[in-house]
């Protein structure tokens, strides 16, 4: 049995921090960091660090549902969406080179403009929710709980796809769903939600030939500290200092998969 990579660890636990006290950070940073800096095929990558995603998350999900700081019925509502959009996407990638160098180039593309968008999003949290506000408070509980679950299955199709999404759009939409909701309880519930969602996309990656079982365990030698960390660390940061950090994160990578 080998030793960890020491190097892969390192990015495990950076990335770890990270989701542990944003929700952001998982996919939308460790697969183009193992496509760009490792060289990993991108097919591996994502199905490799999807079972990473599941399990570092399933640690900070503990964690977080300790400090209640998780909306269980926000999550079950992501979940409905997501998990039967999941189980389809790779029902066709089963059949379908979704991963193609042209589908891939359209999926990075499409992807690094939304993650754009969505540190946008965080940045301009306070001008966003007053812009948009009176919509919010407009809507119905039922209405809420439709775009809930709608958000969920389109979360679904890109995490199945390219194992980026989850936390950036995720945490996005819950801000402007649930303006109520502390910073915390948004990011334990964004995190709560990619266990599912992960598990069974990464699940379907094995099927598919698709995970790198030596560096999946060197990225988790790295991960579940970071992440119990980070999760331990959110509730005791303010959330004025942590939407910064999933911003910057998701800028420069955004950036990178748009050039």
């Amino acid at each position: 049995m080998s030793l960890p990579d020491p190097l892969y660890a390192l990015s495990g636990f950076i990335v770890g921090l990270l989701v542990g006290q944003t929700g952001v950070g998982g996919g939308s940073l460790m697969t183009p960091l193992l496509v760009l800096l490792f060289g990993v095929h991108p097919t591996t990558a994502v199905g490799t660090d999807l079972l990473h995603a599941a399990a570092s998350q399933s640690v900070g999900t503990l964690v977080h549902g300790s400090n209640k700081a998780v909306a269980w019925h926000v999550v079950g509502r992501l979940a409905a969406g997501s998990v039967p959009t999941t189980f389809l996407t790779l029902l066709v990638s089963a059949h379908v080179n979704l991963m193609s160098p042209g589908a891939r180039r359209i999926v990075t593309a499409v992807l690094g403009v939304a993650l754009l968008l969505t540190a946008a999003a965080l940045v301009l949290r306070r001008w966003v929710l007053a812009a948009l506000g009176p919509v919010v408070a407009s809507f119905s509980a039922h209405t809420r709980l439709v775009l809930t679950v709608a958000c969920g299955a389109v979360l679904g199709v890109l995490v199945s796809i390219s194992s980026v999404g989850a936390g950036a759009v995720g945490v996005t939409v819950l801000i402007l769903l649930y303006p109520e909701l502390p910073m915390a309880r948004i990011v334990g519930s964004d995190i709560a939600h990619a266990v599912p969602l992960t598990l069974l996309a990464g699940a379907g990656h094995w099927w598919l030939g698709a995970v790198d079982w030596p560096l999946l365990g060197s990225l988790l030698t790295g991960a579940i500290p970071g992440v119990v960390i980070g999760s331990y660390l959110a509730p005791r940061v303010l959330a004025f200092v942590l939407r910064p950090i999933p911003a910057i994160v998701l800028c420069v990578v955004g950036g990178r998969l748009v050039i």
